[in-house]
């Protein structure tokens, strides 16, 4: 029998040609990841061998150095593993799985939505194929641990068929890959790219990875270890350091560690840390997160798949899985349970670890707010229950009109709230100077009653998704129906000497009346204020209609087409209304109190930040109180 009738040549049928097409020139984005396939199967051969020869010392008897070992010429090359090796069937079955049964049932779902396409394919395990985004030939050589045969060689181009022949001499334990580069790819003959596509993607396979040179020198790629592996008693500090810069991207120290391995249903170990510089990316507009994913020991992506929620994606490190399923690319996972599961205890976790750190060290916590607070808050504005969005809650910090300079959590808020205050009142503002002086707050402060401020912009989105905390509700200070005789000392209510020198209730009803007919479509209402104390005027919104600002930003965005005419408050025991009031009793309407009414409302409006109605009226009328005080 010659040679030539040994070989089995396999053809592949047109069904098996269009998945190689589909495999080779659409699944993959990245080519340097069909070096991180071919040595995660090596990584996998070894583990088999190693786990087998517990109870099989003999499989080890003829090379008990398990090991992955990278040679190139100017057009080749060449990964080979000291493993389990295969079989002819296993070569067949291993390397031709996509010429098995179910090719068919791939391709009718072809046209249909391309996430099943992609959880199909997935289920093929047939990323051996991506070599051939490189390879113009690939020969892969192999010979079974404790296999009486020379072995089996297997031979294709990825396009036409592959063929299986046995060896004429006897291979050593293990598979050998050898790679026909492409003329446009030999780039991957390179020793120091190879050298980057491992430590990049291959770095903490547990066996050694080697590349050995034309002289037969040995040089190991990779560390070999995983630093998440280890016990957390055994990892030094400088590895901690070490290992977050190279994971990170970020400046500085780790300002926390959680480091956690998770037994049983699911198996998965997480070394996560919390930088202590702010990451220069943290806002950018893709808002995506650094946590990386691997699969045991081997690194699969830390874009396009949600390891942690994106509220906090400051988080830098690993997730390491046993369970988890992945496509045939590994760069989209499959939608899995097991990644939501993952997901959720390490957001349970990490906000379990934030609140226990806030609690224990204030002072440090703001600094970790500062830097991430303004992210962390984005997460309130999610779809998630309320046992979720109350601890997420639970370690916001906020700044306030009696925390000074330090931060209030809404638990120390409630805390300290007066005795018959059904509401935690804040106001949103654009910076913490510009909203602490606000008018808004005058009521507030005179009754002793404390106001979160909020000044980031994510604050106009969350306050308008969160409505209340442990049942007691969160209410702008904007709005116009809150009743501050249920709230205060009862020393606010008592009637003062100055109750005989207030305007009397029938007069300021015609006078209301007028300055609506003043402002006309400007206002939705004109009504006497409760909250202002030293302020002529303010702005405020009808029950149940969204905050000021809010509002703004929707129209700046081009997601309503008007502003809605706000409430117009006014302080009536202000001496300008007194004033005016009594100028008012004396002659009736008159230019000059429509020019004071137009003014305080549109002053007003700029203190809200609101655009003035008529910008040339306001300053004619500016013009003309500047003359007045002039002459």
């Amino acid at each position: 029998m010659t040679d030539l009738d040994l070989k089995e040549r396999h053809s592949f049928n047109a069904e098996v040609s269009k998945i190689l097409h589909l495999v080779i020139h659409s699944l993959y984005t990245n080519k340097d990841i069909f070096l991180r396939e071919l040595i995660s199967n090596s990584s996998d051969a070894l583990d088999k061998l190693h786990y087998l020869s517990i109870s099989k010392p003999d499989l080890l008897a003829e090379d008990s150095d398990l090991k992955i070992t990278i040679t190139t010429e100017k057009d080749k090359l060449i990964i080979q593993d000291s493993g389990i090796g295969m079989s002819r069937e296993e070569l067949q079955e291993n390397l031709g799985t996509v010429a098995c049964s179910g090719t068919q049932r791939f391709l009718q779902v072809l046209d249909k939505d391309a996430q099943k396409k992609m959880d199909l394919i997935g289920q093929f395990g047939v990323g051996f194929y991506s070599v051939f985004m490189v390879a113009k030939q690939v020969i892969v050589e192999s010979r079974k641990a404790d296999s009486d045969e020379n072995g089996w060689i297997w031979t294709s181009d990825g396009v036409s068929d592959f063929v299986l022949e046995p060896a004429e001499a006897r291979l050593p334990r293990g598979t050998k890959i050898t790679i026909f580069l492409c003329a446009e790819e030999e780039r991957y003959a390179d020793r120091f790219k190879i050298e980057h596509i491992v430590q990049s993607y291959s770095n903490h396979i547990q066996f050694p990875i080697e590349y050995v040179n034309e002289k037969g020198e040995a040089e190991q790629l990779n560390s070999a270890a995983a630093i998440w592996t280890k016990p957390k008693g055994e990892i030094t500090d400088k590895e901690h350091r070490d290992f977050f810069r190279s994971v990170a991207h970020v400046g500085g120290v780790p300002w926390m560690i959680m480091h956690n391995k998770s037994e049983g249903v699911l198996s998965y170990t997480t070394l996560l840390y919390i930088p202590s510089i702010r990451p220069f990316d943290l806002f950018h507009p893709d808002r995506k997160c650094s946590t990386k994913l691997y699969v045991k020991r081997v690194f699969i992506t830390e874009d396009n798949v949600k390891v942690v929620p994106q509220y906090l994606r400051f988080l830098r490190g690993v997730v390491d899985s046993e369970d988890l399923s992945l496509n045939i690319s590994r760069e989209t996972l499959q939608h899995s349970a097991i990644l939501t599961k993952i997901r959720e205890s390490i957001t349970k976790r990490t906000l379990d670890e934030l609140a226990k750190r806030a609690e224990k060290d204030a002072e440090d916590y703001k600094k970790f707010w500062d830097n991430f607070g303004a992210v962390l808050r984005e997460g309130l504005c999610e779809g998630m229950n309320t046992e979720s969005r109350e601890k997420l809650l639970g370690v916001c910090r906020f700044n306030s009109t009696e925390a000074g300079e330090d931060l209030v959590s809404l638990d120390q808020y409630i805390a300290r709230m007066q005795s018959n205050q059904k509401a935690v009142y804040y106001l949103i503002g654009d910076s913490l100077d510009l909203v602490s002086k606000s008018p808004q707050l005058e009521g507030f402060v005179s009754r002793n009653v404390e106001v979160i401020l909020l000044c980031d912009a994510v604050d106009n989105f969350w306050t308008n998704v969160v409505n209340e905390y442990k049942n007691i509700s969160l209410k702008s200070v904007t709005a116009s129906d809150i009743d501050f005789d249920e709230i205060g000392t009862q020393e606010d209510r008592k009637e003062t000497k100055d109750d005989a020198e207030k305007p009397k209730e029938d007069e300021l009803k015609d006078f209301l009346e007028h300055i609506t007919k003043i402002l006309g479509e400007k206002v939705s209402e004109v009504r006497v204020s409760k909250k202002l104390k030293d302020s002529p005027a303010c702005l405020a919104m009808k029950e149940g209609g969204m905050d000021i600002r809010m509002e703004r930003f929707l129209m700046e965005q081009k997601q309503l087409n008007r502003l809605s005419a706000k409430i117009f408050e006014i302080n009536p025991n202000h001496p300008i209304w007194l004033k005016l009031l009594s100028r008012y009793k004396e002659t009736g309407k008159s230019e000059e109190i429509a020019a004071c009414t137009n003014l305080l409302f549109s002053q007003a409006c700029i203190i809200e930040g609101e655009n003035v109605p008529d910008v040339y009226e306001f300053a004619k009328y500016m013009s003309d109180a500047l003359l007045r005080i002039l002459t």
